[in-house]
């Protein structure tokens, strides 16, 4: 909470404080010191907290039910420790010259932490920069089209957008129940790989769960596999890439380049042109248009139905759209109500024939046309792109993707602003990422795939955010390190340096072992965890 109160009012990434979390924290080491163990990561959501999609028009708002991905979350042992600072309504308000990424009127302009004045990118944009400096150890985010991804690679963090049905919505605010998908942001794949077990599984509560191949969701932990590229086939759609190079991009295309060579490294097989069969961007903004704006209109008044206190007597988007037009908090002309306008004045529902023959039109292009089809063809495991490219179609087919970082913009890049002219969007030393995609259901593979890229790269640790907290736990607590040989041995930090602490170590663990041959091999394993 300390390193929360030093950076938010620069970066305002988190938006709430739990109240509770102390006494939550402090319960679970009570339970613990009577030998419960359970898995421990803060994760910014629901607790006495408001769920408001950053709106006030949902301020005081009380939903009749925890969401069925919190509950899993506290089942796991987890300390809620706040709520991350969204994009308003998901960035689903306003037209993009008029609005900014990671912007809300309750929660104010979330900035990224790698360049002053930097666009997060969104919409779960105080969730990425969160963890990217060390507030959180993961979070959770939602993605109806790449708002995991995005603000994950431009945080330098690992984001998991799961496939439609492997985590439950339930008490989610919505944008499209045939898009939407809720997810980890992790600093390391295993930590976002920890996380997805956790909340993955069937519910009662959102029947699209059911469709799981599996009853119990695997352990995604397992699946972090150094050689998990070894073997591995994976292409790279150039046509599904190509589309969405501009005069900005070719920094991020040479990182790309130099990562596949990687790849190969690692023992995969990297096919080219692994196109899709079809790439057709205007088809594809007309009918995702249509299939957002019917979905959301229904969506959010059944989740507005479900509240158990209104104060403000909110039911349907028009509702929401004259609340905000007349409330001098919600910036209203400055940040329009576009999308609104257009949404409702459709004439259709999203049980009409014009949204189901959009929505069957996006699932062929995303899925035979595009992902899937690519990955048959070439009997491939997985395809890579960079994460800019990426979310698109796995986005209209319900289809996995794993983002992990992969570079950073030199120094002597041009800055390029945002529609708005508000935030920074290109600049030296903003992250970029790239995305393993894969078929429904294919969560071990991607993790296995992206864990054995980040081992062999590490590119995280290259770059450091231009700001982040400085108040450290180790300055207050006594650590415990533990060796593979399960020696634990406590220091001051930083009183005892590495060297020490790492010869203190060794001297314990050579009395512990009887053969010169697991010496030697305990050393490397210490000297490689520690330095």
């Amino acid at each position: 909470m300390e390193r929360i109160e030093e950076v938010n009012p620069t970066l305002r990434a988190v938006g709430e404080l739990n109240p509770d979390a102390l006494h939550i924290a402090r319960t679970l080491d009570l339970e613990r010191s009577m030998g419960r163990v359970r898995g421990q990561d803060n994760i910014a959501t629901k607790d006495k907290m408001n769920n408001t999609a950053g709106s006030y028009a949902l301020l005081g708002a009380k939903a009749s039910r925890e969401s069925s991905v919190v509950i899993r979350l506290r089942d796991a042992g987890v300390v809620v420790l706040g709520k991350a600072t969204m994009g308003e309504w998901a960035q689903c308000r306003s037209r993009k010259a008029s609005s900014s990424h990671g912007w809300s009127a309750y929660g104010g302009q979330v900035l990224g932490a790698y360049y002053p004045q930097q666009d997060p990118s969104g919409s779960s944009s105080g969730s990425a920069v969160a963890v990217s400096i060390g507030l959180a150890v993961g979070s959770i985010g939602t993605e109806t089209s790449g708002s995991i991804v995005n603000p994950a690679e431009k945080s330098n963090v690992v984001g998991i957008k799961p496939t439609l049905g492997l985590t439950s919505r339930d008490m989610v605010i919505p944008i499209s129940l045939r898009q939407d998908t809720v997810g980890p942001i992790g600093r390391t794949v295993k930590d976002a790989a920890y996380m997805l077990s956790a909340i993955a599984g069937k519910d009662s509560f959102d029947n699209w769960t059911s469709t799981q191949p599996y009853e119990t969701a695997p352990d995604y932990v397992k699946s972090c596999n150094h050689l998990g590229l070894r073997g591995a086939r994976v292409g790279i759609p150039r046509n599904g890439i190509d589309f969405h190079l501009d005069d900005s991009t070719k920094p991020v295309m040479d990182a790309f380049e130099t990562a596949i060579q990687t790849v190969r490294h690692a023992g995969a097989r990297v096919i080219e042109e692994a196109n899709f069969s079809s790439y057709d961007a205007p088809s594809f903004a007309r009918n995702s248009s249509i299939v957002l704006d019917t979905d959301f209109v229904a969506g959010l008044s059944n989740y507005l139905s479900q509240l158990a206190t209104n104060p403000n007597d909110i039911h349907a988007l028009s509702d929401i759209a004259r609340f905000t037009r007349f409330h001098g908090q919600e910036h209203y002309p400055d940040r329009d109500t576009y999308v609104w306008d257009r949404q409702l004045g459709r004439n259709i529902t999203h049980e009409s024939s014009e949204s189901w023959t959009a929505y069957q039109a996006n699932l062929f292009m995303g899925g035979e046309q595009g992902v899937v089809g690519a990955l048959d063809r070439h009997k491939l495991d997985a395809l890579i792109m960079p994460t800019f490219a990426a979310f698109h179609l796995p986005a209209i087919a319900g289809l996995p993707i794993v983002s992990v970082p992969l570079g950073f913009y030199p120094a002597q890049t041009a800055l390029r602003m945002n529609l708005k002219k508000t935030l920074v969007s290109v600049a030296p030393n903003i992250p970029f990422g790239i995305a393993f995609v894969g078929r429904k259901w294919s969560e071990e593979k991607l993790i296995s795939l992206a864990y054995a890229f980040e081992q062999r790269t590490m590119i995280r640790r290259q770059m450091r955010p231009y700001i982040r907290p400085t108040f450290e736990l180790s300055d207050q607590l006594e650590p415990t390190v533990e060796t593979p040989y399960k020696l634990k041995v406590q220091y001051r930090a930083p009183a005892m340096d590495r060297p020490k602490l790492v010869y203190e170590i060794m001297l314990k663990t050579i009395s512990r072992l009887t053969s010169l041959r697991s010496w030697v091999r305990s050393i490397f394993s210490v000297n490689g965890s520690l330095l």
